[in-house]
C-alpha cells in the first residue's frame, strides 16, 4: 500500500464533561516518521474557541503549547491505539481531558487496494511488501489486474529508506539473510517461524480460507553434497539458523495443510538478484565497495574449492510466483476445520546455471569499469554454503517456468539502476 494512499488517524474524546465538545476528524500521515497535526476545539465556548494543536511523531506526543502527553504503553502501541491526556483551553475554561488515537489504516484504502481491476484478477495479501521481492511482485500483480494489498513491519534490517522508496514505486513475510541470524537469532524466530504461524491462525479462520503461496528458500537444502538440488532431496541438515526457521516453516505449513486444509505453495528461492535488491547481498554491496574503492573479500574453500552460486534474476523469480499462484487451488478448510484433502507444494525458482563468485566480480569490474580492490579469503563459519544449484524441471513441468535473464544481462540491469538510485552527488534519485 502507497504511502500517498494514505494511513488515517482519528481522535476522539473517551470521557465526557459539561462542555459540548466536537470529535475529531482524521488528518492524513506522512512516512518516515509518521507525523500528524491533530486540530481540537470545542462547539463552543463561554468566552470563544481557542483551537488546540497536537503533533504526533512517532510514540512521541507533545502539546504545541509545551505540555508533555504520556507515552502509550507496549500493549497500546502494538494495537495501533494510542491513549494520551491533552490540555484542552476554550477561552478560560481549561483542564485535561482523555483522547483516544487510532493509526490504523483507513479500511476504505485497503478495500479499494484490494479490488481486482481485472475481472477475473485476484485479492492478494503480500506481507513483506516493501522488500525487495514483495515489490517487485506486488508491481507484477498490480499490472495485470490483481488487487494487491501490502503489509510490512519496516525492520532494521537493512537501510529503511530504500524500504521507503520501494514503497513508493508501488503505490501499492519473513526476514532474509543467512549471516545476520548469528547477530539477532530471535528476530528471525519471531519472523519467519511467529509470524508464519500468526499468518496461517489467520487464515486457516476465515471463510473461505484463502490460498498460500509462501518464500522458503534454498538454504534449507544445507550442507547437501548431491547436486543439483531437488525437492524431493533430504532437508535436514541446515547449515544456518536461517535455513533452520524456513525447515521449520515448511514443517508448519504442512501441519495447516493437513489439520485445517490450507492450500499452500512454498517456493525456494535461490540467490535473487536485480534493481532495488537487498544491500546484504554480496552483488550490492560488492558494488558500492568497489566504487568506493574498498577492499572486498572473495571467500573460497578448503583447497581452493571455489564458492558458487545459482544466482537468479528477480523478473524471473516473479513470474515463478505467478505461475505458483495462479495454479494454487482452493484452500478446503471452513472456520479452521478441514473438509477434504488440500493442496501442499514446494518448488525451486532458480536459474540452474551457478557461477563462481569470482566471475561476478569480473563481470562488476566491466560494467563499472573499475578494477576491484580485492582479497582471497577462506569461507568464514558464518552459516553460507559452498555452493548452490536448482533442480527446477518440476517448477517447469508445472508452473511453466522458465528462467531467461543470464547473469551478465542482469548485473547490466542492476548496475544502471544503482548508478541512478545512488548519484554521485550523494542524493538518492526521486522515484
Amino acid at each position: 500500500m502507497s504511502s500517498s494512499s494514505a494511513l488515517y488517524t482519528t481522535v476522539r474524546r473517551l470521557h465526557d464533561n459539561e462542555v459540548a465538545w466536537k470529535e475529531i476528524a482524521w488528518q492524513k500521515m506522512t512516512t518516515a516518521p509518521a507525523k500528524v497535526e491533530v486540530l481540537i476545539y470545542p462547539h463552543k465556548g463561554k468566552n470563544g474557541t481557542n483551537i488546540v494543536g497536537l503533533t504526533l511523531s512517532g510514540y512521541s506526543y507533545e502539546n504545541m503549547a509545551g505540555n508533555i502527553l504520556r507515552e502509550p504503553s507496549q500493549a497500546q502501541k502494538a494495537s495501533h491505539m494510542f491513549h494520551f491526556a491533552a490540555r484542552i483551553e476554550d477561552g478560560g475554561l481549561g483542564g485535561y481531558d482523555a483522547l483516544e488515537i487510532d493509526s490504523r489504516p483507513n479500511m476504505f484504502e485497503i478495500l479499494n487496494s484490494g479490488r481486482p481491476k481485472s475481472r477475473n484478477g485476484f485479492r492478494v495479501l503480500v506481507t513483506g511488501a516493501a522488500g525487495f521481492v514483495g515489490m517487485h511482485v506486488s508491481t507484477a500483480l498490480r499490472q495485470r489486474g490483481d488487487g494487491v494489498v501490502g503489509l510490512d513491519n519496516f525492520n532494521g534490517y537493512y537501510e529503511k529508506s530504500l524500504k521507503r522508496a520501494r514503497e513508493d514505486l508501488l503505490k501499492s513475510q519473513a526476514q532474509a539473510g543467512v549471516r545476520y541470524a548469528m547477530k539477532n537469532p530471535g528476530s528471525y524466530v519471531h519472523s519467519n517461524i511467529g509470524g508464519f504461524v500468526s499468518l496461517l491462525e489467520v487464515c486457516k479462520l476465515m471463510n473461505p480460507q484463502p490460498a498460500i503461496v509462501w518464500a522458503s528458500s534454498s538454504s534449507v537444502y544445507g550442507l547437501n553434497k548431491k547436486v543439483p538440488f531437488s525437492e524431493i532431496d533430504r532437508t535436514d541438515n541446515p547449515s544456518s539458523l536461517y535455513a533452520a526457521t524456513k525447515k521449520a516453516g515448511e514443517a508448519i505449513a504442512h501441519t495447516y495443510n493437513h489439520i485445517h486444509g490450507l492450500s499452500i505453495t512454498g517456493l525456494r528461492f535461490f540467490t535473487v538478484y536485480g534493481p532495488w535488491g537487498r544491500p546484504d547481498m554480496a552483488y550490492f554491496f560488492f558494488t558500492r565497495d568497489i566504487l568506493k574503492g574498498k577492499q572486498i573479500s572473495v571467500f573460497e574453500g578448503l583447497n581452493g574449492f571455489t564458492v558458487s552460486r545459482d544466482f537468479t534474476y528477480i523478473d524471473d523469480i516473479v513470474k515463478g510466483c505467478l505461475g505458483a499462484l495462479d495454479t494454487a487451488t482452493k484452500s478446503t478448510g471452513s472456520g479452521g476445520v478441514k473438509e477434504g484433502p488440500a493442496q501442499l507444494r514446494v518448488y525451486n525458482l532458480g536459474n540452474t546455471s551457478p557461477v563462481p563468485v569470482r566471475k561476478l566480480v569480473n563481470i562488476l569490474e566491466k560494467l563499472l569499469k573499475v578494477k576491484a580492490n580485492k582479497v582471497v579469503s577462506p569461507m568464514p563459519a558464518n552459516g553460507d554454503v559452498l555452493f548452490t544449484h536448482a533442480n527446477i524441471s518440476l517448477a517447469r513441468r508445472e508452473l511453466g517456468y522458465k528462467p531467461t535473464t543470464d547473469l551478465q544481462s542482469g548485473l547490466k540491469k542492476f548496475v544502471a539502476w544503482y548508478l541512478d538510485y545512488y548519484k554521485p552527488s550523494g542524493k538518492k534519485s526521486s522515484v
